[in-house]
């Protein structure tokens, strides 16, 4: 008798949990409409970096600085994930975005910095062949640029 209150109480816990989410998903309190509402979708359908840059941050131009660091394998041996960590020692950073140069699409992300934030970024990112991984940073209105090479073994998008 104990364990059929006990799942009696658990499936009653779940249907209201699951009802209430339901009204507020329906009220479109559970949407990010702001957020989506700002998506870059240019950007992230641009073919060429240039063309990436100048939807993403208004500009497709960089200036190159030693300042920024990009930590990535030479060698990745599975291009569907590959380890990448970018930090600056520049100030009053706005926002860094990593594209991967020879992808179909080459913007992989891009991070807005809030003010006070570490200027630092840790992800994993497909690359569909060998080429490098670009690191652009926007700090004081001025776009600035790092490159490494990372050479694919196994492709990561579709190939």
């Amino acid at each position: 008798m104990m364990q059929i209150n006990f799942k009696r109480r658990i499936l009653l816990k779940s249907s209201l949990a699951a009802g209430a989410i339901s009204v507020a998903a329906g009220a479109g309190l559970l949407t990010p409409r702001q957020v989506l509402a700002a998506w870059p979708t240019a950007a992230f359908n641009a073919k060429m970096v240039p063309e990436a840059l100048q939807a993403l941050l208004g500009e497709g131009n960089t200036e190159t600085s030693a300042d920024i660091k990009i930590k990535a394998p030479d060698i990745a041996e599975n291009g569907a994930v590959v380890p990448v960590t970018i930090s600056t020692g520049l100030t009053g950073v706005e926002s860094i975005a990593v594209l991967a140069a020879n992808n179909p699409v080459p913007l992989v992300a891009n991070y807005t910095m809030g003010e006070g934030a570490i200027p630092f970024v840790s992800t994993r990112i497909k690359m569909g062949k060998s080429g490098d991984v670009v690191a652009v940073i926007k700090a004081g209105g001025k776009l600035y640029s790092a490159n490494k090479g990372v050479k694919v073994t196994i492709g990561g998008c579709g190939g």
